[in-house]
């Protein structure tokens, strides 16, 4: 603990993550001992240990976890924003492959080794459920992208891609205009729809074209909503 911080205070960000929301005060103050904390800066990475079967927890800020690719922008798997599971560990499949989270901005993460996560949920099964649940979100998520790149070119996938973050992050700003606060390079949006930067590059040029989006100081801007729905369900 910090000395001269009040213990409530110190405990709030683990006690915000959504799978933890309903435990006791005393349940969050066993979490904060038994876990180890990481504070990154934004463009730090932290190496995720496949061989370990352990729980990552962001409690504040936003990270991406991503597949490195020394010739190209590797493969973004998602993106977290605090406070949640960031993801486990564990369950690699063989080989393992390398995973890697990265700061997008200032964050705080948790690492709960699984031992101490079992007996957790061995008291609070609704922490269990909950992180069911979450999963299985993220899940779906996935199993919607790996179809994507399967059925659809480039530009739908980008499409898709803006539309879900204008839905989840988007500022409106005016009629039919809502802007994507966070900046993305060319490169880290290949990364999210499985392609390369001049294919990503071509894309958007489409997309602008058709009236969907403009990019205004690196930010996206959805000038048109059902335009851009419509290009995202173009299939092969």
């Amino acid at each position: 603990m910090i000395e001269g911080v009040p213990q409530e205070e110190q405990l709030w960000p683990l006690a915000k993550v959504d799978i933890l929301q309903s435990l006791p005060l005393e349940e969050i103050e066993r979490l904060a001992l038994l876990s180890a904390s990481a504070h990154l800066v934004a463009g730090d990475s932290f190496d995720l240990d496949e061989g370990r079967w352990a729980l990552l927890l962001l409690t504040s800020g936003q990270v991406r976890v991503h597949e490195p690719n020394t010739t190209g922008p590797g493969l973004t798997i998602s993106m977290v924003e605090a406070p949640t599971i960031v993801t486990q560990t564990g369950f690699a499949a063989w080989p393992p492959r390398t995973m890697v989270v990265e700061a997008l901005e200032p964050s705080d993460l948790r690492v709960l080794q699984g031992e101490a996560f079992d007996d957790l949920v061995r008291r609070n099964p609704e922490v269990g459920v909950k992180t069911i649940r979450l999963l299985g979100e993220r899940l779906s998520t996935c199993e919607d992208r790996l179809s994507g790149l399967v059925h659809k070119e480039v530009p739908a996938r980008l499409a898709t891609l803006v539309l879900r973050l204008s839905g989840h992050q988007g500022v409106v700003i005016g009629k039919d205009n809502r802007i994507i606060p966070t900046r993305y390079t060319h490169n880290r949006l290949a990364s999210m729809v499985g392609s390369n930067r001049e294919a990503l590059t071509r894309a958007l040029g489409r997309l602008r074209r058709a009236g969907a989006v403009e990019v205004k100081n690196r930010r996206i801007h959805v000038t048109d909503a059902d335009t851009l729905e419509r290009l995202a369900e173009e299939r092969r």
